[in-house]
């Protein structure tokens, strides 16, 4: 059997996706050349360091490390050599305007006393939810997270056992089936909006997040989740792989159904055997094949597709040190249903909101100045395409909305202590990533747009153009697109090797 040695790669973005796939390729021995348009790398991933603080823009929680480990290992080296992961416990705070707290772990004995503190009744649907979550994390994940879904064969392959876990329903469907308390159906259903999902609207496949969680834990990359990301690149430069940070492409250039080279800002162009974009699907297509037939087409077809929303996140860094303020927080707002219609469906920004809060100086002191505390407050918003209002207007009102809440619940005098501050809205991930409607998680993970109907690891038509990240299947999230890298990849060393 041939090997792909002496072939060549481009990988178009450096965000979890792209680099995870570019170590891959670099370790079956592709000369790999990773080309991203922003200063350094990390995609959504970037940070920013102010006043001493340091900002990761995100992803904050990382599972599955052996996704991770896996990277390094298969070309016999180790993931710890180059960055420390530190567990994080509890996983989530989640609070209610009421009071009510409940820590998220996988602690048994203190989860179970968590759940009886609100239901006691719902401490057996909480273990029948769980074999349920177990059993769906097993077909959804195990078998299917790593594999293309290139032809309709393969989606009606998989069908019977998704039909069988009842994946037509929703995951708050699926929890409320099992859980009867109000607050715990917002405690098990909220993880899809870590992946741009609506729990009223994603399916039930996506109850395998608390398995993942369960069994690999929640950890946190000392330094930021930027140290991850730096982690990859040290690594896969260890390999051989070459850096191209900061020089934007263009245009990938095809010749019928090959794509031939890639182009960019700079001017810089250059010839590949196989080119795999971890870019916004749309602007792999609609920009970057833009001059081909393929890329008009497909645009075209994604435009009837629903995107997920995108996100309003402050930033910010003050005085003092916070030990009761967990790492992560939910303050869910007075609303669960008719908070997320307002944003999946309706496209309006309403008067109330829930609010992650990032607080990563509790695990790691090293995020900000000695006796000061780095924090970002996240709301979910609807994407541009629904919403197109001027957040340059409305992004400082909200700013303030955000922070008054988060002082009326846990830090009462939070503006006098603010060191520094900056918000990021839909617009800025519009322009800084190319995310269509400024769509923080790309395609909305609904089931019809899933597997199959997601974006191909490989195109359809251009035979040696690949896509890897969330809009791919199988979706967001870290193990989503670390996962996508891994299908991608087998497809390309085997394409390579021919």
């Amino acid at each position: 059997m041939s090997t792909p040695e002496g072939k060549t790669a481009c990988v178009i973005g450096a965000g979890f996706g792209g680099m995870a796939l570019a170590i891959r390729l670099q370790s079956a021995g592709i000369a790999t050349t990773v080309v991203e348009s922003r200063d350094k790398p990390g995609g959504r991933a970037y940070y920013w360091e102010k006043d001493g603080f340091t900002f990761d823009a995100g992803p904050t929680v990382v599972t599955d490390p052996d996704c991770l480990r896996e990277l390094w290992a298969i070309s016999g080296h180790d993931m710890d050599d180059d960055l420390e992961l530190m567990n994080v416990m509890p996983f989530y705070r989640l609070n209610w305007p009421d009071g009510t707290n409940f820590d998220y772990s996988n602690d048994e004995k203190n989860l179970r006393n968590e759940i009886m503190k609100l239901e006691p009744q719902d401490v057996e649907g909480y273990d029948r939810f769980s074999e349920y979550a177990a059993e769906v994390y097993e077909e959804g994940y195990v078998k299917l997270g790593t594999v293309p879904f290139l032809d309709f064969k393969s989606m009606i392959k998989a069908a019977p056992a998704l039909a069988k876990k009842q994946a037509w329903r929703s995951v708050y469907s699926m929890v409320s089936k099992y859980i009867k308390n109000e607050k715990l159906r917002e405690a098990l259903s909220f993880h899809t909006l870590l992946v741009g999902g609506s729990p009223m609207k994603t399916s039930s496949i996506y109850a395998l997040i608390h398995k993942l969680e369960k069994d690999g834990g929640v950890w946190w990359t000392r330094g930021g989740t930027n140290r991850l990301i730096a982690g990859m690149v040290r690594h896969f430069e260890r390999l051989g792989g070459t850096m191209r940070v900061g020089d934007p492409v263009t245009r990938v250039e095809t010749e019928g159904k090959r794509a031939r080279a890639v182009h960019t800002k700079s001017g810089w162009t250059q010839r590949f055997d196989a080119v795999a974009s971890n870019a916004d699907i749309m602007h792999s297509y609609k920009d970057l094949l833009g001059d081909s037939h393929r890329g008009k087409t497909e645009a075209k077809a994604l435009q009837k597709k629903s995107f997920s929303p995108s996100l309003f996140v402050v930033h910010f860094g003050i005085e003092g040190t916070w030990p009761g303020i967990p790492h992560h927080m939910i303050l869910f707002g007075p609303r669960y249903h008719g908070l997320l219609d307002d944003i999946y469906s309706k496209g309006i920004l309403p008067a109330d909101f829930s609010i992650y809060l990032h607080h990563p100086t509790v695990t790691d002191p090293s995020m900000a100045p000695e006796g000061m505390s780095t924090f970002y407050a996240l709301v979910p918003v609807a994407h541009l395409g629904k919403m197109p209002i001027d957040w340059d207007t409305v992004g400082p009102q909200l700013e303030k909305r955000i922070l008054d809440e988060v002082g009326r619940r846990l830090i009462p005098d939070i503006h006098d202590r603010i060191v520094t501050k900056f918000s990021y809205s839909p617009l800025d991930f519009a322009v800084d990533l190319n995310a269509h409607h400024g769509s923080a998680f790309s395609l909305e993970p609904v089931l019809w747009q899933s597997a199959f109907f997601r974006g191909h690891n490989r195109d359809d038509v251009i035979d040696n153009f690949y896509l890897v990240g969330a809009g791919t299947h199988p979706g967001a999230g870290i193990p989503g697109v670390v996962g996508s890298a891994k299908a991608t990849a087998g497809l390309m060393i085997d394409d390579l090797s021919s």
